[in-house]
């Protein structure tokens, strides 16, 4: 049994607070939900009015990836842009299309492909953040 002096140098635990879990916004959840259902259809939509051969550039995935990244930095600002982002841009597609390319035997495309996706995302949202970064908001 720990002496007085003891208990008086050991840490206290504090007790945890009944509620661990963030409670859930059920806006916040439809927001997502809508904006992801959104961004799905329109990428599957692109994807389907433009289909490609794995020779060719993906301009569809290409195209929605970078504007997913240029949104993406312009509603994180303003803390929109999980759901559309997040269904519009579509990684996964990216890279199966990037295995059918080295499948195909074109690597130099595959190379360039994701050289210029990661390029032109990073370039993308740099853009957008520069520029909400310049829109003047009243206070």
């Amino acid at each position: 049994m720990p002496t007085s002096a003891e208990r008086r140098t050991q840490p206290r635990l504090r007790s945890l607070p009944a509620r661990i879990l963030p409670r859930l916004d059920r806006r916040e959840v439809a927001a997502v939900f809508a904006g992801g259902a959104v961004g799905t259809l329109l990428r599957a939509a692109l994807s389907e009015a433009f289909p490609h051969s794995p020779t060719s550039w993906p301009w569809p995935t290409f195209a929605v990836n970078v504007v997913a990244a240029f949104l993406l930095g312009y509603f994180v600002t303003r803390l929109l842009g999980t759901g559309m982002c997040g269904g519009l841009s579509t990684f996964s597609t990216m890279q199966v299309e990037l295995l059918k390319m080295i499948d195909a035997g074109a690597y130099g495309l595959a190379l360039g492909y994701a050289a210029a996706s990661v390029a032109a995302g990073y370039l993308a949202i740099h853009l957008a953040t520069a520029a909400v970064r310049r829109v003047w908001v009243p206070r």
